[in-house]
């Protein structure tokens, strides 16, 4: 699903009925907050929504459902990206940095000051707001203490608690939860490019986020995770050298390595605590790793997952990523070695 290619066919997916009816009655009570922060896991449609509602906002001549119709002059601004009311906030492109910078902000916090130029609201989407450094999130402030009239700020973030309190204390708080899985797998089934795929797999890995499963669905991908299973499992059985599988962690990348990792540790955590546990991460390696759950002590496995957790929060600084993969390489070999040893 595209919520930006073409504003007349857009419809949200069915697990954000809720929360656009309550945003539609607001605006159309003339209720509606200055700013919001609408948040939530990647992948559940929280930028899809706001795209969605901006829209809708600057259409007029929106549909029974409160969308933008798609075809009035507005929304044919908003589909040439080129709606003078509609401004987007965000890193700079290119730029070595992912952060927001202050003076994206204040040249921003300018703009704003502007009454609308041909809509009845101007509208801001600020993305990702949890990415706004320290005086980024001072000038924002200043603008959210003084808002313009018809005037909506959006920000947009995965990490809301990021957020200076000051700025997640004057802004409506949106949660964008991870669906009922029945209702994910409902919307999945038919759209992934590969019909004879369960969706219930890449649903799991994609921690229950249709949009992210949908999006991160690639078979070279789930080959790749198949390599690297086998990988682990082959440390656990002492049939690989730690430091060269390492290596190969380091080449799959660490973002989806430490995200592959976390998911089988915790399934190997929850087949040591109940053995018939019913929702795994990785539904298709439960014979595997429930022979695997038997080589590791929960203590142990517990703190190793720590570990991970730890350096998952770091696989976007500069850190040296291979020493880091290496190092949990080694963790894991000695962690999965140490019941063996204790036989003999």
């Amino acid at each position: 699903m595209n919520a930006t290619a073409d504003p007349g066919s857009v419809r949200l997916p069915p697990w954000l009925d809720e929360i656009w009816s309550r945003v539609g009655a607001a605006r159309d009570s003339q209720r509606l907050a200055h700013a919001m922060i609408i948040t939530g896991p990647q992948g559940v449609g929280k930028r899809e929504l706001a795209e969605a509602f901006a829209r809708s906002l600057l259409c007029r001549a929106r549909d029974a459902e409160g969308y933008a119709c798609g075809h009035c002059p507005d929304c044919l601004l908003l589909a040439a990206g080129s709606h003078p009311d509609l401004t987007r906030v965000g890193p700079e492109p290119g730029g070595k940095s992912r952060e927001i910078s202050v003076g994206t902000i204040r040249t921003f916090s300018e703009h704003e000051s502007l009454t609308p130029s041909r809509a009845d609201w101007k509208v801001a989407l600020i993305d990702p707001a949890d990415h706004l450094n320290p005086s980024a999130a001072n000038a924002l402030l200043k603008t959210l203490e003084e808002p313009s009239g018809q005037t909506l700020l959006c920000l947009i973030a995965e990490h809301s608690g990021q957020l200076p309190a000051t700025i997640r204390s004057r802004c409506l708080q949106i949660k964008v939860p991870i669906p009922d899985e029945s209702v994910a797998l409902a919307w999945l089934s038919g759209r992934l490019p590969c019909p004879d795929m369960d969706p219930i797999i890449p649903l799991r890995l994609a921690h229950g986020a249709p949009l992210r499963a949908l999006v991160e669905f690639d078979q070279d991908l789930f080959d790749q995770r198949r390599q690297r299973l086998e990988g682990f499992i082959d440390l656990a059985l002492g049939r690989r050298d730690p430091v060269v599988e390492a290596a190969a962690w380091t080449a799959q990348g660490p973002a989806q390595m430490l995200d592959w990792l976390s998911g089988w540790v915790c399934d190997l955590l929850r087949l040591k605590a109940v053995p018939e546990a019913v929702k795994l991460i990785n539904p298709d390696q439960r014979e595997a790793f429930s022979q695997l759950a038997e080589r590791i002590e929960s203590a142990a496995g517990h703190r190793f997952l720590k570990r991970i957790m730890e350096s998952r929060a770091l696989a976007d600084s500069n850190l040296n990523h291979s020493l880091m993969l290496e190092a949990l390489a080694i963790d894991w070999f000695r962690l999965s070695q140490r019941i063996e040893t204790r036989r003999y």
